[in-house]
């Protein structure tokens, strides 16, 4: 075995374990620590949709306290500024200038919990971060961190007191999860976590996690990167893309219920989540079921219903379902 291969072993068995540690702190929600580990190796950023109290929170907390990475959690509402997020100028008088205080979008590891709650300027201070990888304060700008995750959250219960996410500022997250409620047996699990953790308060212990250096993480995706993608299963990625601007070719209703396809940014996505997936899997090359497993969650907040899809009941998962059923599998 050669010391590439050594390292290749060594790192998938890094990510090995940290799923493994991760699904045993977010019970009943394997998607989504699959999900959040996708992120990291795509280098991209999760939505997460769900109820409260389904250790949204927890998992991203989980994952930071488990890499060589700071955490920050902010919570989004109506009266939040963009400087609350960013940071701003501060006057020093006894230096006679102004001083730059970075605020928690300089966290690697970032919670942005109910973004459908804050104001679009708001909103727009974090999106802008997530796509340039910088801010801008007056005249300077300042680069983030080399690893920059954020997951943003949303309820879907409450709508009073919200600003939904525009469609064109949804692209920007690499996937927009949604989440539901565990099974009997992981909610009998999770009092059974609850209760030791309870327990674990009264008596606090050092921290015993095995962190993961980022170097690794970097490695890591430059493995995803490496990984073979066949090319029929790449005209199969384009052309699931290609079918959601234009449905006509396989279904003329289906087309009529597309008002806008996905753009270019989302044949990355799928193409960058999938080859993750394959990875975590512990393969060097990517199958059609990485491609369709990703497709919902890459796909569903960029493929958008028309007027009449949506009198009809149709979102965009339900369309981005007709798609995979439509194009055939290599």
């Amino acid at each position: 075995m050669d010391s590439r291969t050594e390292d290749a072993t060594r790192l998938f068995d890094a990510f090995r374990a940290l799923r493994e540690d991760l699904s045993t702190q977010i019970v009943g929600q394997a998607a989504l620590v699959e999900r959040l580990l996708i992120a990291l190796l795509a280098d991209g950023h999760l939505l997460v949709e769900g109820a409260p109290g389904l250790a949204k929170t927890t998992a991203i907390r989980a994952l930071a306290a488990r890499l060589e990475a700071d955490f920050a959690r902010v919570q989004f509402t109506p009266d939040l500024l963009p400087a609350d997020l960013t940071g701003t100028e501060v006057w020093r008088p006894q230096d006679g200038r102004f001083e730059f205080q970075p605020g928690p979008i300089f966290h690697p590891v970032l919670l942005a919990d109910e973004i459908n709650r804050a104001p679009a300027k708001v909103q727009s201070a974090l999106l802008e971060a997530m796509g340039e990888r910088q801010v801008t304060v007056g005249r300077q700008t300042y680069p983030l961190p080399p690893l920059f995750l954020v997951m943003a959250t949303q309820n879907p219960i409450e709508q009073e007191g919200t600003f939904p996410l525009p469609e064109a500022q949804l692209d920007r997250f690499l996937m927009y999860v949604r989440i539901g409620y565990p099974e009997a047996a992981a909610e009998t699990e999770i009092l059974r976590l609850a209760r030791d953790r309870a327990r674990a308060a009264m008596h606090p212990e050092p921290d015993k996690h095995e962190r993961l250096p980022l170097a690794d993480v970097f490695a890591a995706r430059a493995q995803v990167l490496d990984l073979h993608v066949a090319p029929q299963l790449e005209r199969y990625l384009v052309e699931l893309v290609l079918a959601s601007r234009d449905a006509s070719r396989y279904d003329q209703a289906l087309a009529r219920r597309i008002a806008w396809g996905a753009s270019p940014r989302g044949s990355i996505a799928l193409e960058r989540c999938a080859r993750a997936r394959a990875w975590l899997s512990g393969r060097d090359y990517v199958t059609p079921d990485d491609i369709r497993a990703v497709a919902p969650d890459v796909l569903r907040h960029r493929v958008l219903p028309s007027y009449e899809a949506t009198a009809e009941g149709w979102d965009g998962e339900r369309l981005v379902g007709a798609l995979l059923d439509k194009v055939p599998v290599p």
